[in-house]
C-alpha cells in the first residue's frame, strides 16, 4: 500500500475585514465544500488528520473527521504565514504582496516572517508529523503559502504559480518516499 502526505489548503472563509485572516472561521459554503473535499478524501484512505491551529482549518479537518471517523490532531507549527498585524487588503495588493514575499524569501516583505522562516517553521513541524506516523497516510489541513512554500521546495516547482492554483479548498497528494506530487485538485 502507498503511504501518502496530504497537503489540503483549508476551505472557503467567511471574509471578516475587521477581524486578523487567522482567526477567520468557515463560511457556510466552506463547510459545504469541506464535505464535499472529505468524500474527495475517502479513496486515499488516510490514517490520521492534523490540522493547523487556525479556525479555518480546523474546522475543515473536523468535518473530514467527522466523515472519515479517523485520528485527528491539532499541532503548532503549521499556521498560515504570519500577517496578523497586516490589515486587510484588496485582493491586488494581497496577491502584490504574495508575488514579492514569494520573490524574494529571505527578506521581510509582508507579515511578521519571511518566506524562508515559515518554510523552515512548516517544513519542520511537517517532518515531526511524518516522523511520529511513518507507513501511514497522513493529511494535513493548513493554508495556501505554506504548503505552496513546501511542495515548490520539494519539487522545484514554482510557489506562487502554485498558490495561485489553489482553489479554497483544494488538496495535493505527495508519494512520502519519492516527494512526487501525484495530482492536484481543487473542490468547487
Amino acid at each position: 500500500m502507498n503511504e501518502y502526505l496530504i497537503l489540503v489548503k483549508h476551505s472557503l472563509p467567511e471574509i471578516r475585514k475587521e477581524l486578523p485572516a487567522r482567526e477567520w472561521k468557515l463560511s457556510d459554503e466552506g463547510r459545504r465544500r469541506a464535505g464535499r473535499l472529505a468524500e474527495r478524501l475517502i479513496d486515499y484512505q488516510p490514517d490520521l488528520i492534523v490540522s493547523s491551529i487556525e479556525p479555518k482549518a480546523r474546522e475543515t479537518a473536523e468535518i473530514i473527521v467527522d466523515k472519515l471517523k479517523v485520528g485527528f490532531h491539532v499541532v503548532e507549527g503549521l499556521h498560515e504565514h504570519d500577517r496578523s498585524k497586516t490589515t486587510y487588503l484588496s485582493k491586488a495588493d494581497f496577491e502584490r504582496s504574495v508575488q514579492e514575499f514569494f520573490a524574494n524569501p529571505e527578506l521581510l516583505v509582508f507579515g511578521s516572517e519571511t518566506a524562508d522562516e515559515v518554510h523552515n517553521r512548516f517544513a519542520q513541524a511537517v517532518h515531526s508529523i511524518l516522523e511520529s506516523h511513518k507507513e501511514e497516510t497522513i493529511v494535513i489541513v493548513a493554508h495556501g503559502t505554506v504548503i505552496s512554500l513546501l511542495v515548490s521546495r520539494l519539487t522545484g516547482l514554482s510557489g506562487m504559480s502554485l498558490w495561485k492554483e489553489l482553489g479554497l479548498p483544494s488538496f495535493i497528494v505527495m508519494d512520502r518516499q519519492s516527494n512526487l506530487l501525484l495530482t492536484k485538485e481543487n473542490i468547487a
